[in-house]
């Protein structure tokens, strides 16, 4: 089992898509080991929040899995395939969800007011989502990087500094700076840093 295993990380991406399309699940395991990282990064700058990001990407390994055999290699590689299907689920999903928000608004505008709790904690969700964006842009880029891979592509300290060829002394002050701004600028607000 291991020596087949071993097999398997040896194949390129385009030999594990040939088994995937002939229902080989240890391929299925290999593509989805080598690419499921960088998807959920996508997923997640998509989606905004992490059950959301996890769901998308879990739908469009589905969909990998049962469409296998329609990829064609002119068209790119495995990976911005695999991508390509991460981002078109995803913008299904957020103009579903726009949607159904867009019936939602409409329902409560005849409605009578009710549970306002509820619209608030949304509210306040949303704003703070908006906020987080605000102050990543104001970043400078090296630190918001270190930001990006470690919290949005669940990066460790040390994967990052070999990513990014830097020391690993200097990826935690990066970390340390990133956080200490945006820590600021929420406390500017008088606002708790959502965590």
């Amino acid at each position: 089992m291991v020596d087949r295993r071993r097999q398997y990380l040896l194949l390129t991406d385009e030999d594990l898509i040939a088994l995937v399309g002939d229902e080989d699940a240890e391929a299925f395991a290999g593509l989805y080991d080598r690419h499921s990282r960088v998807a959920y990064s996508l997923a997640y700058r998509m989606m905004g929040e992490r059950q959301a990001a996890e769901d998308l990407v879990q739908e469009a390994f589905l969909k990998v899995w049962r469409a296998a055999s329609s990829y064609r290699m002119e068209r790119g590689s495995v990976r911005t395939w695999v991508l390509s299907i991460v981002h078109n689920r995803g913008i299904d999903q957020l103009r579903s969800s726009a949607s159904r928000r867009r019936s939602q608004e409409k329902v409560e505008a005849v409605a009578p007011a009710s549970q306002p709790s509820e619209t608030f904690a949304e509210t306040s969700r949303n704003s703070q989502s908006d906020q987080v964006r605000e102050v990543l842009r104001g970043l400078p880029p090296e630190q918001l990087k270190v930001l990006e891979l470690a919290y949005f592509s669940g990066h460790t300290h040390t994967e990052i500094a070999e990513l990014l060829d830097v020391p690993l002394g200097t990826i935690k002050g990066r970390m340390r700076l990133g956080l200490k701004k945006m820590r600021e600028y929420f406390d500017s607000r008088g606002m708790t840093m959502p965590g």
